[in-house]
């Protein structure tokens, strides 16, 4: 394949993701519409998966925190509504990814920290490491952490109480 297909390809690539990305906003904004709450969506592509993001440019706007519910609950059924409606349009599986209030971003930033002090803890005293049980994109942020710092993960138990272990590098 010449380097000219390749830049094509991927050109394609990004505008699927595009196009999943504008689907999933027209499906947010009839909700946002029909449950009267406020918001601006944001489309952004990343990793290569669509990420849209419903903001609120009024710091006080607490409508949105609903959308989130306890521990990303509410925020994790949106997601994949929202990804069964952007399979329905174009046929395709989609693996976007829905943030709302910045709730996703804080939680990586949150689990971050907590991969970076398991990290140091494995480091420390040599031994596997379990972490409590968390969902699939929380288990995401740490691998990828732990990739980062050189060391080994794996996901570990049965939904919804799968976690992830952290061991020294072999």
């Amino acid at each position: 394949m010449s380097e000219s297909d390749r830049t094509e390809d991927k050109a394609r690539g990004v505008e699927k993701l595009e196009e999943d990305g504008e689907i999933a906003a027209d499906y947010l904004e009839e909700l946002l519409d029909i449950a009267d709450i406020g918001g601006d969506i944001d489309i952004d592509v990343d990793h290569g998966r669509a990420v849209v993001a419903i903001v609120s440019e009024d710091p006080l706007e607490r409508d949105l925190e609903r959308l989130v519910g306890p521990d990303g609950a509410v925020l994790d059924a949106l997601q994949e509504l929202t990804r069964i409606a952007v399979q329905t349009k174009t046929g395709d599986r989609s693996r976007l990814m829905l943030d709302i209030a910045g709730y996703r971003a804080r939680r990586r930033e949150e689990l971050r920290a907590t991969a970076e002090e398991a990290i140091g803890e494995v480091r420390a005293k040599g031994v596997n490491l379990a972490l409590e049980p968390m969902n699939a994109f929380e288990r995401k942020v740490v691998h990828d952490a732990v990739a980062e710092a050189g060391l080994v993960s794996e996901s570990s138990g049965a939904e919804p109480e799968r976690y992830v272990v952290i061991r020294p590098a072999d």
